[in-house]
């Protein structure tokens, strides 16, 4: 109705400035999310044979359990230490067009028209971003493939250094 406003009651006591904006609500302003994927699933996907895998466990658990699937691609990062040998690492992010790539093949995947999915990417430490993940959707799970080769070995598996340090369940497909 306009031109009409309804009065305040006059016991209500006011407690904190209206326009003063508490810390709390900067904060989840900063990290808000899609509430439709809240408690979803975390499946980390780059596009190899293990993310794969892992992508199709993380879309029947989510299936299962009647939740959102977030898809997190994290773009490349790397340490300018191995060029220039300098100390202490520093770290150059690499333009990764990947993630438009995978985004349009996952939107033609069939086997994705069961659940609701989004893609989210992110640039950085793959753990730290899936873990940071997983806390602003507060997700039930992180899902992830293992990791086979070289890198693996000498830097430590994705799927050993998330499960260490994830404060939710990681489930690693081999």
């Amino acid at each position: 109705m306009a031109g009409h406003e309804i009065p305040e009651p006059a016991d209500r006591k006011q407690v904190a400035d209206p326009t003063a904006i508490p810390d709390e609500a900067v904060e989840d302003a900063r990290h808000s999310c899609d509430p439709a994927f809240q408690h979803g699933v975390v499946v980390g996907f780059d596009g190899s044979m293990s993310s794969e895998r892992a992508l199709a466990y993380a879309i029947g658990m989510a299936y299962r359990s009647g939740s959102g699937l977030i898809i997190v691609h994290v773009a490349n990062r790397l340490p300018t230490t191995v060029w220039a040998g300098c100390e202490p690492p520093v770290f150059v992010d690499v333009p990764d067009h990947r993630t438009e790539v995978l985004g349009f093949e996952l939107a033609c995947a069939e086997h994705l028209s069961e659940v609701p999915w989004i893609l989210v990417e992110r640039g950085g430490d793959i753990c730290h971003e899936l873990e940071e993940v997983g806390h602003e959707y507060e997700a039930d799970a992180i899902v992830v493939g293992s990791t086979h080769g070289l890198a693996g070995r000498i830097f430590g598996s994705v799927a050993g250094r998330l499960a260490r340090r994830a404060e939710r369940p990681v489930v690693v497909i081999p």
